[in-house]
């Protein structure tokens, strides 16, 4: 192995002070509920609404606000979800009663969680798309109540248009202008201004991520985002300068942001590197590129596939391209990512819009025991079972038995009495 291109060295990142105020936030909606709710919205986002619950009419405003074109891309993109979100529930269906020994029958069933809000951040740029992935999958999973909520634009009391829009056609059922750890908070344990939720969904800053991981328990939550990353695996046929675009592509959303190639090809390695230097030059978004490339980019020169494969599955990344000669060949192989693109042709920005899997995605390798955002997210399968006299004859005696041997008595009570 020859790093082409090292990260530099990786700072700890200063987490208390983020622990102790998110904390404080935490603890302020807890007790004070909506006041403490609008003073955060006032102090963080110049947000001082009078009801933070987006109204029909504003929604409205919204659609004439955009774009005609604009409108039929994000239909494009939610149809598409919709779409593969459906095809994903056909896997989740209730598992009919099978009598598993004489007497014993067991089952389960699928079924939708009540409620549920999808988290979309504000930030620099409208994410109309992160609103598409978090409630569409909600929507076909059949949530009942589905809560969304986004921080108002600087200066404004309102949500982004196209967000709004986005937010809109997905399906939900309640829209909130608020945002950060107060908005996290108060989905959890409600105020009254707004009802608490079941699970929270969707990506955010470390104040929002560090906030799901204080309320996680309290309601459900995907899991705890780190900034993006995307790991590219290249032979001697890939195209350097698609690399380098998909590397950027992932570096201009944060300057925490990982792009690291895997080759077994030197002059690509280096190719890419190029590439990037030249891409950067014109890319508008070059002071955020420019900073997670040079800080976390990574360029390493691997012997064999099978070394970039094994390299790849420890790395665990969020996104994992595949541009090689036979890629079909290796994907068997890739066991631990959040999503995988096939091929040059399947850039990573297809799956961020419009390809129709989802961007809600586990990084800092919780691709390891998870995987992103699904129809899943909002399902519980819960199981059950049946038991007759004769199924009691059968399983109450070893039930009694392993009860005494774990000195619960009442639990090899409650076996010996169906048997009297």
């Amino acid at each position: 192995m020859i790093q082409l291109k090292v990260a530099s060295d990786k700072k700890e990142q200063e987490e208390k002070s983020v622990q102790k105020r998110v904390s404080e936030i935490i603890e302020r909606i807890k007790k004070e509920g909506g006041k403490a709710l609008r003073e955060y919205n006032t102090l963080f986002d110049g947000c001082n609404r009078e009801s933070y619950k987006i109204t029909e009419e504003e929604i409205q405003k919204a659609y004439r606000e955009v774009k005609p074109s604009t409108l039929d891309d994000l239909k494009f993109a939610a149809k598409n979800i919709e779409s593969f979100a459906k095809r994903q529930k056909g896997i989740l269906r209730d598992l009919k009663e099978e009598e598993v020994l004489p007497g014993v029958f067991l089952g389960h069933r699928a079924i939708p969680i009540e409620s549920c809000a999808g988290y979309v951040p504000g930030g620099r740029y409208p994410l109309p798309s992160s609103a598409l992935m978090s409630i569409t999958p909600a929507k076909v999973a059949g949530v009942k109540r589905i809560v969304t909520c986004s921080p108002a634009v600087k200066g404004t009391k309102v949500i982004h248009p196209a967000t709004l829009v986005a937010m809109d056609l997905a399906g939900a059922n309640e829209i909130y202008a608020m945002g950060g750890a107060q908005a996290i908070a108060a989905l959890a344990y409600g105020t009254d201004y707004i009802k608490a939720v079941d699970t929270i969904v969707g990506p955010g800053n470390q104040y929002v991520t560090e906030a799901k991981r204080q309320v996680s328990g309290k309601v459900g939550i995907d899991f705890l985002a780190g900034p993006s990353e995307v790991v590219v695996i290249a032979d001697e046929t890939a195209d350097p300068k698609l690399i380098a675009a998909d590397i950027l592509a992932q570096s201009e959303h944060d300057p925490q942001a990982r792009g690291i190639l895997l080759c077994t090809d030197e002059k690509v390695g280096r190719q890419t590197m190029e590439e990037v230097e030249k891409f950067l030059k014109e890319l508008p978004t070059r002071n955020i590129a420019k900073i997670a490339w040079e800080n976390n980019g990574e360029v390493i020169l691997l012997n064999t596939l099978e070394e970039a494969i094994c390299m790849s599955n420890k790395l665990s990344p969020e996104h994992l391209e595949i541009q090689v000669k036979n890629p079909d060949d290796m994907v068997s192989k890739l066991t631990s990512y959040g999503s995988l693109f096939i091929g040059e042709g399947a850039a990573e920005v297809f799956g961020d819009y419009v390809a129709g899997t989802n961007h809600i995605l586990p990084t800092m390798e919780a691709a390891r025991y998870t995987g992103g955002v699904w129809v899943g997210s909002f399902m519980k399968i819960v199981t059950n079972q049946r038991v007759t006299k004769e199924g009691l004859k059968t399983i109450a005696p070893v039930a009694s038995r392993l009860g005494e041997l774990e000195g619960l008595f009442a639990h090899k009570l409650a076996a010996d009495v169906r048997l009297k």
